[in-house]
C-alpha cells in the first residue's frame, strides 16, 4: 500500500524538499503557537481564578489535570524552540552553496526528535484531558437532577471547562507538530 502511494508522489530532490520544508514549517509553527497560546491563556485563567475563589475543598483530580496541562505547554514550548531548528535547516537547504547543505541523516535526526517531543506532548495532553473530563463528568453525575445545589464544590464551574479547553487545544497543537514532522520524514525517507 505504501509503495503504491509513493509511486504517485514525486521523488524528493533537495530543492523540492527544501521548498516544501520552507512552506510547511511556518504553517505548522504558527498553528502550534496559536493553539498553545489559547491553551496557555485558558490555563492561566483557570489557575489564577482558582486561587482567588474560596473553595471549601480542593479538587485534586482537576489540579492534576492542570499540572499535566502546564507540563504539556512546557513541552510545546520546547517543540516551538525546536521548530527554529527546522527554520535553520530550511535556510541551509536553500543555500546556493552545496557545501552548506546538511546531510540527509542530520535532517532525519532533527525530524525524529521533533516527532518524539510531539508524541510525548500528545500523550501528556491526552492524559490531562482525560483526567479533567473524568473530573467534570464525575461532578455532573454527582449533581442531583432538578434540585438546587447547595454545595459549591460539587458544581461544575466554567473554570473546569477552561481546563478541558486548554488540554484539548494542547492535543491539537502537538498533533500538528507530530503530523508535520512525520509527513516530512516519511516523504524524505
Amino acid at each position: 500500500m505504501s509503495s503504491d502511494l509513493n509511486s504517485y508522489l514525486p521523488t524528493p530532490t533537495k530543492k523540492r524538499f527544501a521548498a516544501t520544508f520552507g512552506i510547511v514549517r511556518p504553517i505548522s509553527f504558527w498553528l502550534q503557537l496559536a493553539l498553545g497560546a489559547v491553551s496557555g491563556l485558558a490555563l492561566f485563567l483557570a489557575i489564577f481564578s482558582r486561587n482567588l475563589t474560596a473553595q471549601p475543598t480542593t479538587n485534586t483530580v482537576m489540579g492534576f489535570g492542570v499540572f499535566l496541562g502546564v507540563i504539556g505547554i512546557l513541552v510545546l514550548c520546547f517543540r516551538l524552540y525546536w521548530a527554529n531548528r527546522y527554520r535553520r535547516l530550511s535556510n541551509l537547504l536553500q543555500a546556493p552553496n552545496r557545501e552548506l547543505h546538511p546531510r540527509k541523516e542530520e535532517v532525519i535526526q532533527v525530524l525524529q526528535v521533533g516527532i518524539i517531543v510531539s508524541l510525548v506532548g500528545l500523550f501528556l495532553a491526552f492524559l490531562a484531558s482525560e483526567v479533567t473530563v473524568v473530573a467534570v463528568v464525575s461532578k455532573a453525575i454527582a449533581l442531583p437532577q432538578g434540585v438546587a445545589v447547595y454545595r459549591p464544590e460539587s458544581s461544575i464551574r466554567s473554570l473546569d471547562l477552561f481546563v478541558v479547553l486548554a488540554n484539548v487545544n494542547l492535543i491539537g497543537a502537538h498533533l500538528v507538530g507530530s503530523a508535520t514532522s512525520l509527513g516530512l520524514l516519511n516523504w524524505l525517507d
